[in-house]
């Protein structure tokens, strides 16, 4: 708790900072974070997954890279290999691979080949472009209370206190990335991606947490201004091109690099990328650690990341409140790591040495 406190602190000094400084102003020539759409990379990722200790019948849901956007994102298809019975399936916007393995497997395991091609984005929000509507069920879908999202009591009444006389969706977008940047902060501490229970940060006044706490709070503070937005899960699997250690995977084992993002729809511009927490994470993170709000670094990635993505990563899904067939445990907020349960009883997906899964990425050629 002493340490939280500290983080809090810590942050609240960093805001202060942050009031100060020039935003988007790099005080060096080196410090650049400059995503743009350029040519398509193209990747393998290979997750395997082994059960160590099965104690009866067991069954795993194991995340696809099936999330498409045609200008920056495309699944080429996932391939698999199990001595369990396997089937593709979709589940509230999610591709799931889920096995089953009867009670007398002793060695259950499951291996798939996932490949996408992906490329860095950004949009020109000087000028908005003729962009067919967002339909009416996607509006009410990303404008919906979640379970951890609640959209009503402190969570609307914190977004209007955010977005203030803003007017348009845009300032109010603006309004509401910049004060998760500055009153959030990133938790060393917490386990995996976080949890993302927005009503119970509020509640407590304790905004620290990783990507899936700090990015929900700007989705469900979006979503209460009545702006359509979501949480995009999905995997680190490239280093940063601009040098940011601590925004990329730094080796070809990606086991535990989990990251979500956001986007907002704004009409005229679609769906726009959005990334506070990883500002957040460059303070904290990025080499040597604990920097100043108003470092090159941070202001570099604090404007990039309102508007643009590098896409050294591969996205999942979309879904929240996700139903996993067959499942005798329940549902998940969210599905962004291999999910397995023996014998009725939940493993811990964070865990994955004892669960046990390991994830690979390679950069590939393939067409």
């Amino acid at each position: 708790m002493t340490m939280d406190r500290r983080g809090f602190l810590a942050a609240a000094a960093a805001s202060a900072t942050a009031a100060l400084a020039p935003r988007g102003v790099l005080a060096q020539p080196d410090a650049i974070f400059a995503p743009a759409p350029g040519d398509w990379r193209t990747f393998e990722v290979t997750t395997r997954v082994e059960l160590l200790m099965p104690e009866g019948a067991s069954q795993a849901w194991i995340p696809l890279a099936g999330f498409e956007a045609a200008d920056w994102h495309k699944p080429k298809g996932s391939e698999w290999k199990t001595n369990g019975k396997a089937t593709a399936i979709k589940s509230g916007g999610a591709d799931i691979l889920h096995v089953e393995w009867a009670k007398s497997e002793d060695k259950p395991y499951a291996e798939i080949v996932s490949r996408m091609a992906t490329r860095d984005r950004a949009v020109d929000l000087t000028k908005t472009a003729a962009i067919a509507p967002l339909s009416e069920a996607d509006r009410q879908v990303y404008l919906a209370s979640t379970e951890l999202v609640p959209l009503d009591g402190i969570v609307k009444h914190t977004a209007d206190r955010v977005i203030g006389f803003a007017k348009t969706d845009m300032e109010k977008a603006r309004a509401i990335y910049e004060w998760v940047v500055d009153n959030s902060y990133r938790r060393a501490s917490t386990r995996g991606c976080g949890v993302g229970d927005v009503a119970g940060m509020l509640k407590s006044g304790d905004l620290g947490g990783k990507c899936a706490d700090l990015n929900a709070l700007f989705v469900g503070l979006a979503r209460a201004a009545g702006i359509p937005a979501r949480d995009v899960y999905g995997l680190r699997i490239a280093p940063s091109k601009f040098g940011y250690k601590s925004l990329g995977a730094n080796s070809e084992m990606v086991t535990k690099a989990q990251h979500c993002r956001a986007e907002v729809w704004l009409d005229g511009f679609g769906w726009v990328p959005m990334d506070p927490a990883d500002v957040r994470k460059v303070i904290l993170e990025e080499p040597p650690g604990n920097l100043a709000v108003s470092d090159a670094k941070v202001a570099a990635a604090r404007k990039a990341l309102f508007g643009a993505w590098e896409t050294n990563w591969l996205a999942y899904n979309t879904a929240h409140d996700v139903v996993l067939p067959g499942s005798k445990v329940g549902k998940v907020g969210f599905l962004m790591y291999p999910e397995c349960e023996t014998n009725g009883a939940r493993l811990d997906p964070l865990d994955p040495d004892n669960f046990k899964y390991s994830i690979r990425t390679k950069e590939t050629t393939f067409a």
